[in-house]
């Protein structure tokens, strides 16, 4: 079988995860070790012992997701499965700086700082209120894109998320969003309904956060992944840095074209996907797009076993 190892964005984030993977595995605890040294507090103490509701704070849920999920890997590691067992890695929005992390083209220090950067900049780019996000279930990327093109009104509405075939997340101005949700009901949508975010993502309101990641993107190193890194807007695969550079900044931006990216990887062989980390959100996408495909989670020291098995 020819496996891609993926990895979750925000919303799979709860309190305590990773912390077995950590009492478990040296190699494990010291991803989050490396993870508090970044960015100089015991971060881990807030992932696995705080409130839920600090921990979904943008700026914190980015870096704890990535720790988690290079946690995961790292186990996994230690049981003889390395990265290079995949043909390619890729991640769900900030899921992606996880998929580059996981390759070696960013480090865990500079992938924690980024995203607690890339959580701030994109909560300081739209004053709360002013934006949102919905989930219009039942529809097509296509369609979803034209009931966001026709609700907005001289506003910003913009299909963000293309998570599967019939699951399409809009962004933009509240007002505009709220009219899409009519729109889509009116066109066939089987749900449409707001997402308890607190910045609208992907979407052209977020071009002060993408000037913010371009200006620290500039003073990191990337390396060549030891995978390629199949990009969010893209839906192909990467491996040169200065190219993993720009997409980065493009996609804060950018649509998340996920459903595309599970279907050109199965185009290119791979019939086996590993969700790394937290919960199980891009497992059940994964199987609306490539039906004959499996899936695994891979978040616990039980789940490491299983995989080693």
């Amino acid at each position: 079988m020819t496996r891609a190892f993926v990895f979750p964005g925000q919303g799979a984030q709860a309190v305590g995860m990773g912390r077995a993977l950590a009492e478990a595995y040296p190699a494990a605890k010291a991803v989050f070790d490396e993870v508090d040294a970044a960015l100089e507090e015991r971060f881990s103490a807030l992932i696995w012992e705080g409130d839920i509701e600090t921990l979904t704070l943008t700026e914190n849920a980015q870096p704890a997701l990535m720790a988690t999920s290079i946690a995961a890997l790292h186990a996994l590691q230690a049981e003889g499965i390395p990265v290079t067992s995949a043909a390619y890695v890729a991640g769900h929005s900030l899921g992606e700086y996880s998929a580059l992390c996981a390759a070696g083209a960013i480090s865990v220090a500079d992938a924690a700082r980024l995203l607690r950067l890339r959580g701030r900049a994109m909560q300081a780019a739209v004053p709360v209120g002013v934006g949102a996000m919905a989930a219009l279930l039942g529809l097509d990327f296509a369609t979803a894109s034209e009931v966001a093109q026709e609700a907005a009104q001289g506003e910003v509405c913009q299909a963000a998320n293309d998570n599967d075939p019939a699951q399409v997340v809009v962004s933009g101005h509240r007002a505009a969003v709220e009219r899409a949700l009519e729109i889509a009901k009116a066109r066939g949508a089987k749900r449409a309904v707001l997402l308890p975010v607190s910045a609208p993502f992907h979407c052209a309101l977020m071009e002060p956060a993408a000037r913010a990641m371009a200006e620290a993107l500039d003073a990191v190193d990337i390396k060549a992944p030891a995978v390629p890194v199949v990009a969010n807007v893209r839906a192909r695969a990467v491996s040169d840095p200065a190219v993993i550079r720009s997409l980065l900044v493009e996609q804060v931006t950018g649509s998340v074209r996920w459903r595309e990216s599970v279907a050109w990887m199965g185009a290119q062989g791979v019939d086996e996907f590993w969700e790394i980390g937290a919960g199980k959100a891009l497992s059940g996408m994964i199987r609306r797009i490539a039906k004959d495909a499996e899936t695994r989670a891979v978040g616990t020291p039980e789940d490491v076993a299983a995989a080693k098995g």
